[in-house]
C-alpha cells in the first residue's frame, strides 16, 4: 500500500499537499469573511461593520484579560487573526472533505499535529521575543532562575511543555471529533438505507456539538497564548 498522505516535493523538500490545500483554503476564506465584511466601514456601523467590530472586541477582550496595559494594543492583531484562522481551520474539515481514492485532499488543518504545533510554536517563539525585547537579555535569562537557581531545570521543562499543551489540545479535540464523524458516516452506509435512519440525526447532532468544541477551542488557544505572552512581558522577580 502506498503512503496515504499526498505529497509532493520541490527543490528536495517534501510537502503534504492536504495540509497546503487546507491552509490556503482556510487563508482564502478568513480574507474573504473579512474584506466583505469591512467594504462599507462608516461611523455608524451596521450589517457587516457590526459583526466584524464585534469580532474585533472579543478578541481584545481575550488578549487584555492576559496583557495588561498599553501592551495590549500591540497583540490585539495577532489575537484577532488567530482566533480567525483557528475556528475557520476547526470547522473546515466537517463541511468540505475532499477525497480522492484513497487521498484526503482537503480536511480541518488543524486535525495534523503539525499545524498546530507550528501555531504553537509561532507563539511560544513571540513571547520569548518580547520577553528579550522588553527586559533585555540579562534579565530575560534571568527570570528563568527564578525565584531561586534550582527551579532552573523545571523553568525550561514547563516552557517545553507549554509548547506541547498548546498545540496537542488544540489537534487532540479536532482530530477526536472527525474521527467519530468518519465512523458515523461509515455506520450510515454500512448496513444499507435502513441505517440512515438512526444514522444522519447521530451525525448531525454530532458535527452540531464539533461546531461548538472547534468555537471553544480556538478560544482556548488564543486565551493561552496570550498568557504565555504575558508571562515573558512581565517574568516572575
Amino acid at each position: 500500500m502506498g503512503d496515504p498522505v499526498p505529497t509532493v516535493k520541490v527543490l528536495g523538500l517534501t510537502f503534504n499537499v492536504a495540509n497546503d490545500l487546507s491552509i490556503l483554503l482556510t487563508c482564502l476564506i478568513v480574507f474573504l469573511f473579512v474584506f466583505f465584511l469591512s467594504r462599507h466601514i462608516g461611523m455608524k456601523p451596521k450589517g457587516g461593520q457590526n459583526v466584524l467590530e464585534w469580532l474585533i472586541e472579543f478578541t481584545n477582550g481575550i488578549v487584555k484579560g492576559s496583557i495588561k496595559g498599553n501592551d495590549s494594543s500591540l497583540f490585539g492583531l495577532y489575537g484577532f487573526t488567530l482566533f480567525l484562522f483557528i475556528f475557520v481551520a476547526n470547522q473546515l474539515g466537517l463541511f468540505i472533505h475532499i477525497e480522492v481514492g484513497k487521498y484526503t485532499y482537503i480536511k480541518s488543518p488543524t486535525a495534523d499535529p503539525i499545524i498546530t504545533l507550528t501555531l504553537a510554536l509561532m507563539t511560544i517563539s513571540l513571547a520569548h521575543f518580547f520577553g528579550v525585547k522588553r527586559n533585555g537579555l540579562q534579565k530575560y535569562l534571568k527570570g528563568f532562575a527564578s525565584p531561586f537557581p534550582l527551579l532552573l531545570p523545571l523553568n525550561l521543562f514547563e516552557q517545553f511543555t507549554n509548547l506541547l499543551t498548546l498545540g496537542l489540545r488544540l489537534f487532540g479535540n479536532i482530530f477526536a471529533g472527525e474521527m467519530l464523524l468518519t465512523l458515523i458516516s461509515g455506520i450510515a452506509t454500512g448496513n444499507g438505507w435502513i441505517s440512515y435512519i438512526y444514522a444522519l440525526p447521530l451525525e448531525l447532532a454530532w458535527q452540531g456539538f464539533s461546531v461548538f468544541i472547534g468555537s471553544v477551542q480556538a478560544f482556548v488557544f488564543v486565551t493561552l497564548s496570550s498568557v504565555y505572552i504575558s508571562q515573558q512581558l512581565v517574568p516572575e522577580d
